[in-house]
């Protein structure tokens, strides 16, 4: 009998999740530990780290890292048993026209939006490939995207040339990645109604351009985002590298 519906099911799967202490992270850290995953959660946040511990309980490695440390990251990705799936999650965004961008601001965001995303990318590639059987229990990487790195926006030029670049990277890894099976995909969310997100959303302005630009009408949860990234973590997905989900309500079909 052809099973037709494969289940979203991590049981005895190892997943890294950078930028865990809020946000799309740590939703995706407590979605993929409901269906069985063991969550090694990477983030600044001390603090938020020993309540996604608390409230997830068993299965869960939280450890506190700044992930442009390249030493301390490579560190910890070596101490880990195995690596399954990587969520390269963290990021970050200074919005600034064009012309008044700071040279602060774009060092910051090309060392962690592109730089620390690569890194990470390619230490926990490593660290999957020395499974003897990975290319039969095959693997996943989902890097966090954003819409702005399929188009445009205002004030956010520096931020899309490192999500475009985010973009390129996935596909260039699912081809060199494919032979070990291991897929490499990303999400690409609209605004979303994160901690950070929710102080832009607050300025009336701000919120009328952000749903006035979403067809849906409506901003993105955490939780949209966070299942996208199980379902393609998931051997539900086996048959999808090299691309992306658009999380967006249709902002980018217009």
């Amino acid at each position: 009998m052809v099973k037709f519906l494969k289940d979203i099911n991590l049981k005895g799967k190892v997943s890294v999740i950078t930028g865990a202490t809020k946000g799309i992270g740590r939703s995706t850290a407590i979605a993929m530990h409901q269906v069985g995953a063991f969550v090694v959660a990477i983030g600044r946040n001390v603090s938020e780290l020993a309540s996604l511990k608390k409230k997830l309980k068993t299965r869960v490695q939280c450890i506190e890292c700044d992930i442009n440390d390249y030493e301390k990251v490579s560190k910890i990705i070596k101490s880990l048993k195995r690596i399954d799936v990587l969520v390269n999650n963290a990021g970050t965004n200074l919005p600034e026209p064009f012309l008044k961008v700071k040279k602060a601001s774009l060092e910051t965001l090309l060392n962690i939006n592109t730089k620390a995303a690569f890194n990470i990318a390619r230490l926990c590639t490593d660290k999957m490939l020395k499974l003897r059987n990975r290319k039969k229990v095959g693997g996943a990487i989902i890097h966090t995207s954003s819409m702005f790195g399929l188009v445009a926006g205002p004030n956010r030029t520096v931020y899309s040339m490192t999500k475009f670049g985010l973009e390129g990277l996935t596909k260039g890894m699912a081809v060199d990645l494919a032979k070990f099976n291991i897929r490499v995909n990303s999400v690409c969310p609209t605004f979303v109604a994160t901690p950070r997100a929710k102080k832009y959303l607050a300025n009336k302005k701000f919120n009328k351009y952000a749903l006035s630009n979403i067809p849906l009408g409506r901003i993105a949860t955490e939780s949209d985002v966070a299942t996208a990234i199980t379902y393609l973590s998931s051997n539900a997905a086996s048959m999808i590298t090299g691309t992306n989900i658009i999380i967006d309500g249709g902002w980018t079909v217009k």
